[in-house]
């Protein structure tokens, strides 16, 4: 599809990757697949990763081209936030999609069963054409939500984390660290000037601080799936980061 006057998208999907050799690639496929008749362009903001990802980009745009496939690498990995602002510095669209390249949200079902995969950023979009939202947020939640291949443990490690943040933040959105959304590009942008934490604590305060700043929030209820290739970036420290996020944003917002 081609862009609009001044080679500007309506859409702009920010992938950020490290060691993600095995996912782009299916990815990227999945986006262009169901979204077919949407103008939008791809950036994937790569942070040095040393297992081939930014090798695999290439030939990705010879397939889909340099302006519909964005590689926007950096030398080493210096922070989610900062990797959404390095991406929106080359974005052109004026609704901005953040999502992760592990497809263990994109299209969820994908390794279960084909036939039958939610198309969730085909909602996000219909969601926002609908009631004029500012962000459109998926949801492990609510009715229609939830996740796949976590064990017991993971599960109510997950549920206690976001119940206490509802309980001392009270944020206006049932799932705060999710990271696959759609913001308008003003309000994503004025966020992030706003924020100062990183790793998995900065979603759950991008979407407190737009609960304060009175953002109009809406919410699309998704299937979290485990990663599909890879090892998961979540550990002991991000854990503790996630607790003193929570001290942080109830002292701060």
């Amino acid at each position: 599809m081609e862009a609009s006057a001044g080679g500007k998208r309506a859409y702009s999907i920010i992938v950020p990757t490290y060691n993600e050799r095995l996912n782009v690639a299916l990815i990227v496929y999945l986006i262009f697949k169901h979204l077919p008749d949407v103008d939008f362009e791809i950036i994937i903001v790569d942070d040095g990763s040393p297992d081939g990802t930014q090798d695999i980009v290439r030939q990705l745009q010879k397939i889909y081209g340099e302006d519909r496939v964005l590689l926007r690498a950096r030398p080493s990995k210096l922070g989610l936030g900062t990797a959404y602002l390095h991406g929106l510095k080359h974005a052109s669209g004026e609704f901005v999609v953040i999502m992760d390249a592990d497809l263990s949200h994109h299209f969820a079902n994908y390794v279960f069963a084909l036939s039958e995969q939610p198309k969730y950023l085909p909602s996000f979009i219909r969601k926002q054409k609908e009631t004029g939202a500012d962000i459109v947020t998926g949801t492990r939640y609510v009715k229609n939500g939830g996740v796949h291949g976590w064990n017991l443990m993971r599960k109510l490690t997950s549920r206690g984390a976001n119940v206490l943040a509802q309980t001392l933040l009270q944020p206006g959105a049932s799932d705060l660290t999710g990271s696959f959304r759609l913001y308008k590009r003003d309000v994503l942008e004025d966020l992030i000037s706003s924020c100062v934490s990183k790793g998995y604590v900065f979603q759950m305060e991008m979407i407190v601080r737009a609960t304060r700043k009175r953002y109009h929030i809406e919410e699309v209820p998704i299937t979290f799936v485990d990663r599909v290739f890879g090892t998961s970036k979540l550990g002991g420290s991000e854990i503790v980061g996630y607790l003193k996020g929570l001290v942080y944003l109830l002292l701060t917002t």
